[in-house]
């Protein structure tokens, strides 16, 4: 599904912070709704179909979370983002248990956010299903998981898929080894260190580039990787 077809629904109690959140996912490409509290956003579920929801915790009448729990023990399995002040490890446990995919904290960097919103989508199949994702001799079939290089035909599990993607999209890019591990295993039990980092993309390189002639893959000292 392409971006301008994807809905989001936020919910965010207060008015700038709301409308810059709309403003970011907007400049993205995707369609949005903002509530300022939970009032009529289960009446907006039931008749629309948005593919994703951001929500503050501090919000009138019902902590965020509880909401988020309500909404899953009424069956509701839109994919969910929290974007609070809340920042303490219990605050982020708490986040995840009652039913969040991922949790930003404030204040927080707009890039970062937007990967993330992005990775999200991906990995719930909303963005890119079906879509071909090229660059140079690569051709990323994301609904098939499978890679062509020239004449040959590589198949990826679901999660190198996402990695390939997210890297061809930044391809260039100098990119933070915080900001990868934060859009792509946010949430994942193998995301402990950064150990599992390097070995997934190491892994991804030996499908795509086993001899290493393609030069796809950088390490960046003190920094992360870069794609190009």
């Amino acid at each position: 599904m392409q971006k301008e077809k994807i809905e989001i629904l936020v919910i965010e109690d207060e008015e700038d912070i709301l409308e810059l959140v709309e403003y970011l996912l907007n400049k993205e490409g995707y369609k949005t709704t903002g509530f300022l509290s939970t009032e009529h956003v289960i009446q907006f579920l039931d008749e629309e179909s948005p593919s994703l929801l951001i929500v503050d915790r501090n919000l009138p009448n019902i902590e965020g979370s509880q909401f988020v729990s309500h909404i899953r023990e009424q069956g509701y399995t839109i994919p969910v983002i929290f974007l609070t002040a809340k920042d303490t490890q219990i605050d982020i446990e708490d986040g995840f248990e009652s039913g969040g995919d991922d949790y930003i904290t404030k204040p927080f960097q707009p890039k970062e956010f937007i990967l993330r919103v992005n990775a999200l989508l991906r990995r719930s199949g909303a963005l890119a299903a079906g879509d071909i994702v090229k660059y140079k001799e690569i051709a990323l079939n994301c609904r098939k998981k499978t890679v062509s290089i020239g004449h040959n035909d590589i198949t990826l599990t679901q999660f190198e898929s996402d990695l390939l993607s997210f890297l061809i999209q930044n391809a260039g890019k100098n990119i933070n080894r915080e900001v990868l591990h934060n859009a792509l295993w946010q949430g994942k039990t193998e995301s402990s260190n950064y150990n599992a980092m390097n070995v997934a993309i190491n892994r991804l390189k030996k499908k795509i580039d086993p001899e290493g002639k393609l030069g796809y893959f950088h390490a960046i000292w003190g920094i992360g990787y870069k794609f190009e």
